[in-house]
């Protein structure tokens, strides 16, 4: 949005007619000031929605539904009972707010066809490209001692997070923090949704990841994030593309970021059998995020004060290792046992989702997020996203002989589920409804299915046999192609939809011609990030809960893009 579409929303949100009580006529009577009760209420109130641009952009939007007095004084009640009550039935308090949500007409991005281009950018151009995102990526580590993301919020909400939806996370939630945030944003984004400045908060654009906005980023730190900074430096070095100074630099990152990842970011908790288990928290402890300290502020007021280990960052941390060639003790843990307590099994620990938001799909197989810690808390409940299951297979498939999964009926048939799983959810289409992910989009679950195929493939073929016997392998990648080919690269994208579909088109073998539009894409778009970097910040990952939190940055961009040319120059070069 330029500067005359933002003075045009921001001066019609500020001179709206007003037709029924506002967000603050609701809240402000028993949220505002008040004593005994839940003080984080309040304060999350204050903070996040009553601050005072907010405030000054929402106070002439009102719901004519609310003008039912009836209506209004449930409402309030509900919030009432949510401030003072030890134990609120949460499915009661979210109901107002849930009758409210139905016509919020938030939907998924439908990106328009786009003409084929008609010649592929030249080596000269791709090798410039790798370059650039390389030397960004080192610049970066060298400037902070890390490889940034941020974080971003868009109050409109996530289009898949209904009032049915909300109720699930409510009721489905365990941290009272967390709950509270969840209410009042979803309330919040009802207000948002009928006001003019819905056009500020989530104005239209280019492709499916959504860019970030950049006045609200928080900056911090993740071994999730270093995992994935180390695979493109690895990706970096493989190029040759690297000047010898780079390579030294590159070395050095890697060599940090792992540390980071199985050191720094470790954590010790109980599998389902009582023994202790290593593994790899999203956020480490302490300054290690790297948080401003008003962020990290920010953080405890959305009901982020406890966080947990996750099963995602610690496929991804142990893989990313493995790559670079780490002898840590903590990789010779079989991790699949570990995931095995994790595992849904339908009719037995199903219940272990809940927070079932992509409840169409069959969970039977797969594994859940996240982990309880030792003191039993798992604060975000749990759900179950497909994705993350793919990391499980390929960083397994990564460490087949180190874990002896052949040899351990047990192991083996924790992948077999998992692959069972992945194949429900392909054949069925679900894996192209950005429904069915909780914390990804369709077009990334495409690209990490190349990543496991990529490492599916490396194994000897009497493994692959014996680990894939139905060869669902096979079926899954011609859907995934399908996808790829037909749907994603044939529609208007940007530079990191395009890095996406070129990781799966390269991974996943198909002919180079097919790499034209993401590589086209990609090489225009170079420099849209302007001092930022070669590339803007995109949605990589997000988070439907409390509201929609992208995450992303410059540099994930760079890293993904560097992955994906790296990937298509080797495969054009062989081709």
């Amino acid at each position: 949005m330029d500067f005359h579409g933002i003075a045009g929303a921001v001066c019609r949100s500020l001179t709206a007619s007003k037709d029924g009580p506002s967000l603050y006529d609701v809240c402000d009577p028993v949220l505002q000031s008040y004593q005994g009760g839940d003080a984080h209420l309040g304060q999350f109130y204050r903070t996040a929605l009553g601050n005072p641009p907010l405030r000054a952009l929402l106070r002439r939007t009102g719901l004519p539904a609310l003008k039912d007095g009836e209506r209004l004084a449930g409402l309030r009640a509900a919030l009432v009972a949510a401030r003072d009550e030890a134990a609120p039935d949460w499915a009661a308090v979210g109901a107002p707010v849930a009758a409210l949500m139905d016509d919020l007409g938030v939907r998924h991005p439908a990106p328009p066809a786009a003409g084929a281009p008609g010649r592929p950018p030249d080596l000269a151009q791709i090798e410039r490209v790798i370059r650039l995102t390389g030397a960004h990526l080192l610049r970066s580590f060298r400037r902070n001692g890390f490889i940034p993301t941020y974080a971003a919020f868009n109050l409109i909400g996530d289009p898949d997070m209904g009032g049915r939806e909300m109720l699930m996370a409510l009721t489905g939630l365990n941290a009272r923090g967390y709950k509270n945030s969840t209410l009042l944003f979803s309330l919040a984004r009802i207000f948002i949704a009928h006001s003019p400045a819905r056009a500020l908060v989530n104005p239209p654009w280019r492709g499916i990841a959504e860019p970030m906005w950049e006045p609200v980023q928080i900056r911090h730190r993740s071994a999730y994030y270093d995992a994935f900074f180390t695979e493109a430096l690895l990706g970096l070095l493989e190029s040759g593309l690297a000047s010898p100074g780079e390579a030294v630099a590159a070395r050095h990152a890697i060599a940090e970021m792992v540390e980071f990842c199985l050191k720094t970011s470790a954590e010790e908790v109980h599998s389902q059998d009582g023994s202790a288990v290593k593994v790899i928290t999203a956020l480490a402890p302490g300054k290690h995020p790297r948080f401003s300290r008003f962020f990290a502020q920010i953080k405890q007021d959305l009901g982020f004060g406890i966080y947990v280990p996750d099963c995602d960052t610690t496929a991804c941390a142990f893989s990313a290792a493995t790559q670079a060639g780490s002898d840590d003790p903590i990789l010779g843990q079989p991790l699949v046992d570990f995931y095995r307590g994790y595992q849904v099994r339908a009719g037995a620990n199903e219940p272990r989702v809940t927070v079932p938001l992509n409840d169409h799909i069959d969970y039977e197989g797969g594994v859940v997020t996240w982990i309880d810690n030792l003191r039993g808390e798992r604060p975000y409940g749990n759900d179950l996203d497909p994705t993350l299951n793919l990391d499980i297979l390929e960083v397994s498939f990564r460490n087949l002989k180190r874990w002896k999964i052949i040899e351990t009926p047990q192991r083996l048939e924790t992948l077999h589920r998992i692959i069972a799983f992945q194949q429900k959810l392909v054949e069925s289409g679900a894996f192209k409804n950005p429904r069915s992910h909780i914390y990804y989009l369709p077009e990334l679950y495409s690209a990490y299915f190349g990543r496991c195929y990529a490492a599916f493939v490396a194994l000897p073929l009497t493994a692959q046999r014996i680990i894939d016997p139905h060869n669902l392998f096979a079926l899954i990648r011609a859907r995934v192609l399908g996808y790829v080919k037909d749907e994603l690269i044939t529609h208007e994208m940007n530079p990191f939809d395009a890095a996406l579909a070129l990781m799966a088109l390269a991974h996943l073998d198909a002919e180079p011609s097919s790499f034209t539009p993401a590589l086209h894409c990609i090489v225009q778009h170079l420099g849209e990030g302007g001092r930022k970097g070669p590339y803007k910040a995109y949605e990589w990952n997000k988070m439907k809960t409390p509201t929609r939190i992208l995450v992303g940055g410059p540099e994930v961009t760079s890293a993904f893009v560097l992955i994906a040319l790296a990937l298509a120059r080797k495969r054009m070069a062989g081709a």
